[in-house]
């Protein structure tokens, strides 16, 4: 499983041979600024470079990915946050998950990012109920539903 972009991996620094490596493609390209440069005088600039590499034993975590479109309180959700444990090819992938992703999600985040912590839970609630409501019109043969996704997503004490 893809975190979330790619294959759970760990990043380690280049090596001379990654340093040489580099410099010599650079070297090479017309336009790039070491451009028939030697490559051997290079080397030291890349160093400090580091370079991902497939993890044969361990956890990696991926957290919640978002985005704001229009506004800064325009929230929208990516992917899901995932804590993987990989063994030799293996991989064990923990979520969170929600039948109702982007409903779930990006109320969650005007919660977190937008309401006043200094209220209580309930009065940041209405607050997101409000100002980010979740309330959609789905079409589905050729039946329109109308639904409130707060309705779904908060447990009945917060409604």
């Amino acid at each position: 499983m893809g975190i979330p972009y790619f294959l759970p991996r760990k990043w380690i620094k280049f090596d001379q041979a990654d340093c040489l490596k580099l410099a010599t493609e650079n070297t090479q390209k017309k336009g790039h600024i070491h451009y028939g440069k030697d490559p051997n005088t290079l080397v030291d600039e890349y160093k400090n470079y580091n370079k991902p590499v497939p993890l044969k034993v361990g956890f990696s975590y991926c957290g919640l990915g978002w985005k704001t479109k229009w506004t800064s309180t325009d929230f929208r959700h990516e992917w899901n946050p995932v804590l993987s444990f990989v063994f030799f090819g293996y991989q064990i992938a923990l979520t969170v998950y929600s039948p109702y992703h982007s409903h779930y999600w990006e109320p969650w985040l005007y919660y977190e990012y937008v309401t006043d912590k200094t209220k209580s839970k309930r009065e940041r609630i209405e607050q997101c109920r409000k100002e980010a409501p979740q309330t959609w019109t789905v079409s589905s043969q050729g039946k329109e539903e109308t639904i409130d996704y707060y309705q779904r997503i908060l447990k009945s004490k917060y409604l």
